[in-house]
């Protein structure tokens, strides 16, 4: 029965897709080697392991909404699901490479952009864990075997790729979720003072805010 393992050997930023995306760079190797794989569907559920490095004082600060105080760090900094992929890789005998598409969510609601919002640089250690379906021949006989649940791969994603993959497609840009009602009101100010953008509605505010204090 075929034996795969996983090693993920790099990552880019993809500039050509429709939103923004991150490549990771996955090597698949059978043993035994010789032995025709036919192809695999391949399931992968990624996670953030945030334990595994450490943070300066400006990203414990920016991490405080996810993990609360740095004093509790010790028991609420877990791992953070990222994401759910499955892709399908064509027959290969020995080794293929192929490439896994992270979508990049701009979403700071959601636990995983809150997370690398708040990092400044270095890397991200990241694991990927594996299950699917490997399909082969025995003899002449088509077969099928699940990939074995403890499959992994463990890889330091490098911040700035993220940070690539979101300026790609949103240069200097940041995305705001707001309650409808919330909206109508910010939207009312911005028309009742006669201003272009949303973004000189919210300056507005924060200056007659500061005037206010």
């Amino acid at each position: 029965m075929p034996e795969l393992a996983f090693h993920v050997h790099g990552a880019e930023a993809v500039g050509s897709a429709v939103a923004p995306t991150i490549a990771l760079f996955l090597e698949i190797s059978n043993r035994p080697p010789d032995q025709a794989i036919q192809t695999v569907i391949l399931n992968c559920q990624i996670h953030i392991e945030a334990a595994r490095r450490s943070y300066a004082r400006a990203e414990q600060d920016r991490l405080r909404d996810l993990f609360a105080e740095p004093e509790r760090w010790g028991q609420t900094l877990r791992p953070l699901f990222w994401t759910n992929l499955t892709t399908n890789v064509a027959g290969f005998t020995g080794s293929v490479g192929t490439k896994l598409a992270i979508p990049c969510g701009f979403d700071l609601e959601v636990a995983s952009s809150k997370y690398f919002h708040g990092i400044e640089g270095g890397t991200v250690p990241i694991t990927l864990l594996f299950s699917g379906t490997i399909f082969y021949h025995a003899g002449n006989q088509p077969q099928a075997a699940p990939i074995p649940w403890n499959s992994e791969a463990r890889f330091s994603l490098p911040v700035k790729i993220w940070k690539e993959s979101i300026d790609l497609h949103y240069p200097n840009a940041a995305w705001l979720g707001l309650r409808r009602d919330n909206f109508e009101r910010l939207y009312a100010f911005k028309v009742r003072h006669g201003l272009a953008t949303f973004d000189e509605a919210i300056e507005t505010m924060l200056a007659n805010s500061r005037e206010a204090a």
